[in-house]
C-alpha cells in the first residue's frame, strides 16, 4: 500500500518538494513511496539538476536556472525530447519519467528522469585518482560515444525535425552574437575581433547528424561494468542538443581538453591528468571511427572557445545581479578574456 504523502522537508532554492510531490503522485501514482527529500547537484552553471529521494528511489529533476535566462537556452521541452528519443541506442542517457510545463508546480517547467549511478570527472585532479591506463579509456570513450551519437538516424529516433540543419554554422555564430548581446554588461577585448573572424572563414559542414551542443567528460556519469571496466553510463546536459554539424561536438570536446594555462580555475579542463590523450589523438580516434574529414578543426575549436566565454558572461552577468546557485560563481568573470585569447590564437594558428 502507498503511504499518504507526509510532510516534506524544505528542499534547496527552486525546488518546492511538497509541489513535486503532489505532481508525481497525479502523474505516476505510486512512483513516491515517502516524504521526498532533494539536493542541489552541483558542478552544473546552467539548468539547474537536483537528486531527488524518498528513502527508497532516487530520481533527478531538471529545470531552468532562476531569474535571466537566454532565449531558447533552456528548453526542457527540446532536453526531455532528445533523452527520450535517445533512450534505448547506442548512446547512453537516463530514462525519461516525465516532462511537465506547468510553471504553478516548481516556478519553471522541467522534467524528470531515472537517477544513474556514476561520476562525473570535472578537473584534471579527480580524473587523475583514476590512474594513467583508466583515464587515457575513460577519454577515448568519449570520444567512442560521440562517434555512436553521430551515428544515430534522427529520422529513426524521430528527432528528423529537432533543428534546421541548412546554415548551421552561420545561424550559430549570429545565435551566440545575439546571446553575447543580451548578457554583455562589460567591455570586452577581442570578442568582436573572434566573432567576425570566425565569419569570414566559415567552413563547409558534413551531413548533419544530432549533436549535443556541450560535450564533455564532466557531462557524462562514468561507472564501473560487471567486467570492471570503466564504461559511460549517461549522457547529461541536453539543452543545447539540435540536428547540425557534428564537428562542433568536436571542437568543444577538443577546447576541453586543452590547457586552460591557469591554477584553481573554477572552470578547467582534465587536459593534465595523467594518461589523459592529447587533442591530435582525439581528432585522430574520431576521424578514423566516423570517417569524417577533420581537417578544418581548428576553426571548430576557435568556435567552441568562443562559444564558452559566452556563456561565461552569461553566467557572470546573471551573478552580477545575484540570480545564481552554488559556489565559485564570483570568479567566472575573470575567465572570460582567457577564453576570448585562446579562440583568437586558435584561429590564426590554423
Amino acid at each position: 500500500m502507498t503511504s499518504a504523502p507526509g510532510p516534506a522537508p524544505a528542499g534547496p532554492r527552486g525546488l518546492d518538494l511538497e509541489r513535486l510531490r503532489g505532481h508525481l503522485d497525479r502523474v505516476l501514482p505510486g512512483l513516491v513511496a515517502g516524504p521526498l527529500t532533494g539536493r542541489l547537484i552541483e558542478g552544473g552553471r546552467s539548468n539547474l539538476t537536483y537528486e531527488v529521494g524518498d528513502g527508497s528511489s532516487r530520481w533527478v529533476v531538471r529545470r531552468p536556472p532562476l531569474g535571466h535566462v537566454l532565449a531558447t537556452a533552456h528548453d526542457m521541452r527540446r532536453e526531455h525530447r532528445v533523452i527520450e528519443a535517445l533512450h534505448g541506442t547506442a548512446v547512453p542517457v537516463p530514462g525519461p519519467l516525465l516532462l511537465c510545463e506547468d510553471e504553478a508546480v516548481l516556478g519553471a517547467p522541467f522534467y524528470v528522469m531515472e537517477f544513474v549511478d556514476g561520476v562525473p570527472f570535472r578537473t584534471a585532479g579527480q580524473l587523475a585518482a583514476l590512474g594513467p591506463e583508466r583515464t587515457r579509456q575513460a577519454v577515448l570513450g568519449l570520444v567512442d560515444t560521440l562517434v555512436d551519437l553521430h551515428a544515430v538516424d534522427p529520422e529513426a529516433v524521430g528527432l528528423g525535425d529537432f533543428g534546421r540543419p541548412e546554415g548551421f554554422l552561420d545561424r550559430q555564430l549570429r545565435r551566440w552574437g545575439k546571446q553575447l548581446a543580451a548578457s554583455r554588461g562589460r567591455e570586452l577585448a577581442g570578442i568582436d575581433e573572434l566573432h567576425g573572424a570566425l565569419g569570414r572563414a566559415l567552413p563547409g559542414s558534413p551531413a548533419p547528424t544530432v549533436v549535443h551542443g556541450d560535450f564533455r567528460l564532466d557531462n557524462v556519469l562514468i561507472g564501473r561494468s560487471p567486467a570492471g571496466t570503466d564504461t559511460i553510463r549517461a549522457v547529461l546536459d541536453w539543452e543545447m542538443s539540435t540536428l547540425g554539424d557534428p564537428l562542433t561536438d568536436l571542437g568543444l570536446l577538443v577546447m576541453y581538453s586543452s590547457d586552460l594555462g591557469l591554477t584553481d580555475s573554477p572552470v578547467s579542463t582534465t587536459s593534465g591528468a595523467p594518461g589523459h590523450p592529447a587533442p591530435a589523438e582525439l581528432i585522430e580516434r574520431y576521424a578514423a571511427r566516423s570517417g569524417r574529414d577533420t581537417s578544418a578543426i581548428a576553426w571548430y575549436t576557435a568556435f567552441a572557445w568562443f562559444k564558452l566565454a559566452v556563456i561565461l558572461e552569461g553566467i557572470h552577468y546573471r551573478f552580477t545581479l545575484g540570480q545564481t546557485v552554488g559556489a565559485g560563481f564570483d570568479r567566472i568573470g575573470e575567465l572570460v578574456p582567457v577564453f576570448i585569447e585562446h579562440g583568437l590564437t586558435t584561429l590564426q594558428e590554423g
